[in-house]
């Protein structure tokens, strides 16, 4: 019989430490859970005032006061998004050069030095073997950078606990869902089938949720980041409460006394979350064109957020449902516990860490570093170790004192010819090695002056980055929207002007903006500082005629740009409608602001005839790029202008030239201004709406080999990288 043996699986997240302890049967197969913790944290650790560290510590403390570790086995998980997860078709090989093969893929998939990360991989599917071959093998790659795994143990390493397994957070949902849902056991020895209906475990936490799509055999991982958090500060915006007040109504949304207002003012997040689940769903369909997904099952106790369920369930046309009971494992002790059953959805990460430590699940990948397993073996084979060396010890001696014995009984003459070829040797050496070291810094030289020459290419292509990231992030009419002919119904900013202006700290553009009282036309996430260094102040001038009366008041006017080309600018990468990303704060795009706007009544461009070249192109009124030129038509005035300049900051324009009080541009090359504008034939002149508006934001360029998979908040937070961009 097999030796029986337990296990900690502990989850440390952003709301609480949640661990479970589950034994293994004499008989190798069966499980039993044996103990269970849940400690939230004082505070969320994301909260402005909340000191993560000494939260966690605080929480480690108190766990290790109430339960007794001793010889159990332990392992912890860490966030996906602090991660690289990536999953790799690899082609024909022979199976003894696989992890050749997958060493390569690393170095080109893994963003660092691999001697700065931690990494592991292992077969997830395919891989039958034909004429020595490995043919459709499918790799599971996992790496986390080495300090972030070490921040990650040092609570409880510190206390002089031993770490069996650190795992990522996603694999552990894999781990649940393999071992409790599909039933699958290890000791059937054989990889689970490939099954046509797929699931999805959506894991909420506090600032992010792990989606995970899989069949039982194959995987696939996505960061959406959005969590319980977002919720929380929409409350505080909407409706102006101090996040702690904000966290308790989002818990307690049907017992507040105007629930409708609750949950209207979270709606906005709603939306934003079914986008992206249903966006991430449709990428894995298209690559994934058979696959079915039977159900959605919802973990984290984020998930327990009062109509979403339904909501996720309504707008995803699929099955969801929460995470009620685990049934692959006994223990009423614990089972039955009412703590347990109301936090029961936090505890499929510490479950599906628990079973891999007790190596009852596929997954077998460790980030644990291998620096500390060769450790551990060192100090578990020490004894050993200690008498084979006092056994070297005494054959050295004895050794030496018989070589000395030799020694004595030679002359020096006899050596003397030996030590003047050392000598000569080392001397041509000495100077080969210095005739190497001139070669070398003259060939540095010359890198170096090629680096100057492409230096100014390099920028350029940023440049191209910029306009092509700004005109992707501007709002589309598509498919049938197309052929709306109403000007009030079309869905399109138009840019009048593009200004640049080349600072030396971007934060000063920030301050000035603060202290002439426009911090809460920030997004809320932007309002309190910007990032510090060399950059530019990016202006756009322009306006809309989307302000059809039919349509929602929420969604026209000042509403429409912050909804669309504000709201893209703050995204890490965006789809370019192709399945592309297109880099926006990868590219260090930042806090964006609109610092002026108004509304004016006009004549409908559609009536106008312009009576002179010029109107239109790419600068045109009409065209969804802005318009050059002045109208004689008062209610249009001049378009020209300059970009908004907030209190200490000035704008000299752009590269094109002056344009009104701020700087700008002129139109270009070929277009001449409008000299008169007519109303064709005896069409009725039409009048409608115009909101104009002048939005900036801060750019810091980043070039291509210095950015990130996820930004720089949520990979501080918890990394990242992320298994995927946004799509």
């Amino acid at each position: 019989m097999a030796e029986a043996r337990s296990a900690w699986g502990i989850d440390i997240g952003q709301a609480g430490l949640k661990a479970i302890r589950i034994r293994l049967g004499e008989d190798g197969e069966k499980v039993r859970a044996t103990a269970f913790d849940y400690i939230p944290h004082p505070k969320i650790l994301s909260q402005p005032d909340a000191i993560p560290e000494e939260l966690i510590k605080q929480s480690v403390e108190t766990f290790l006061s109430r339960n007794k570790i001793g010889n159990d086995l332990v392992g912890i998980s860490v966030p996906g998004q602090t991660s690289l997860a990536k999953f790799i078709k690899l082609p024909p090989v022979q199976p003894n050069r696989i992890a050749e093969i997958v060493r390569y893929e690393a170095k080109q998939q893994i963003p660092f030095d691999l001697d700065d990360v931690v990494w592991d991989y292992q077969p997830i599917g395919g891989g039958g073997e034909e004429s020595g071959f490995v043919l459709d093998a499918e790799v599971g790659l996992f790496a986390m950078k080495r300090d972030l795994i070490y921040q990650a143990m040092r609570p409880l390493t510190d206390r002089k606990v031993e770490i069996e397994l650190v795992q990522v957070a996603p694999l552990t949902l894999y781990n649940f869902l393999s071992f409790d849902v599909l039933g699958h056991r290890i000791s059937e020895g054989t990889d689970p089938p490939a099954r046509e209906e797929y699931y999805i475990m959506l894991d909420m936490g506090a600032d992010n949720t792990t989606l995970l799509v899989s069949n039982g055999r194959s995987i696939w991982i996505r960061n959406v980041p959005i969590g319980g958090n977002h919720f929380t500060r929409a409350l505080t915006r909407e409706m102006k409460l101090t996040f702690a007040k904000a966290e308790h109504l989002k818990c307690n949304a049907t017992k507040a006394p105007d629930p409708k207002a609750v949950f209207q003012a979270m709606r906005p997040v709603f939306n934003d979350y079914v986008t992206e689940i249903q966006r991430s769903i449709g990428y894995f369909g298209s690559v994934n064109r058979s696959a079915k997904i039977r159900r959605v099952i919802g973990v984290g106790n984020g998930f327990k957020m009062a109509g979403l369920q339904k909501f996720l369930q309504q707008n995803l046309q699929t099955e969801v449902v929460r995470l009620d009971e685990f049934r692959g494992v006994t223990g009423d002790g614990v089972l039955s516990d009412p703590l347990f059953i109301e936090n029961i959805m936090a505890f499929a990460v510490p479950y599906g860490l628990a079973l891999q430590t007790l190596k009852q699940t596929r997954i077998h990948t460790t980030l644990l570093p291998p620096e500390i397993v060769v450790d551990r073996k060192i100090r578990q084979k020490k004894p050993w170790a200690v008498g084979i060396a006092a056994g070297l010890l005494v054959a050295m001696g004895i050794s030496t004192f018989a070589s000395a014995r030799v020694l004595n009984s030679l002359s020096e003459e006899k050596f003397k010819p030996g030590h003047d070829a050392v000598a000569d040797l080392q001397s041509t050496v000495s100077g080969n090695q210095s005739s190497y070291d001139a070669q070398k810094a003259t060939h540095e030289a010359n890198k170096a002056a090629i680096e100057e020459l492409t230096a100014p290419l390099k920028k350029r292509e940023l440049w191209m980055e910029l306009l092509k990231a700004i005109n992707v992030c501007l709002p589309q009419d598509v498919g049938n929207e197309l052929d709306i002919s109403d000007i009030t119904l079309q869905k399109q900013l138009r840019i009048e002007s593009f200004v640049q202006k080349k600072v030396e700290n971007v934060s000063a553009w920030h301050e000035a903006l603060v202290g002439a009282n426009k911090a809460e036309d920030f997004h809320a996430d932007d309002q309190e500082a910007a990032p510090d260094g060399l950059g530019y102040i990016i202006t756009l001038k322009g306006h809309h005629y989307y302000n059809n009366p039919d349509l929602d008041y929420e969604k026209v006017g000042l509403n429409f740009v912050e909804d669309t080309l504000m709201h893209n600018l703050r995204q890490w990468t965006i789809d370019d409608g192709t399945g592309n990303a297109v880099p926006v704060g990868q590219l260090g795009i930042s806090h964006p602001i609109v610092v002026t706007h108004s509304n004016e009544d006009v004549i409908d461009p559609s009536t106008i005839k312009r009576t002179a070249a010029g109107a239109g192109g790419m600068y045109g009124m009409d065209s969804p790029y802005g318009g050059g030129g002045s109208y004689e038509t008062p209610a249009y005035g001049n378009d020209s202008g300059g970009a908004y300049s907030p209190p200490g900051i000035g704008y000299e324009g752009s590269p094109m030239g002056p344009m009104g009080p701020g700087g700008g541009g002129p139109a270009p090359r070929g277009l001449t201004p409008v000299d008169k504008i007519e109303v064709e034939g005896e069409q009725e002149t039409k009048i409608v709406k115009r909101t104009n508006f002048v939005l900036q934001f801060a750019w810091i360029p980043v070039a291509q080999a210095d950015r990130q998979d996820s930004p720089p908040g949520t990979e501080g937070a918890e990394g990242e990288a992320p298994a995927e961009t946004t799509e």
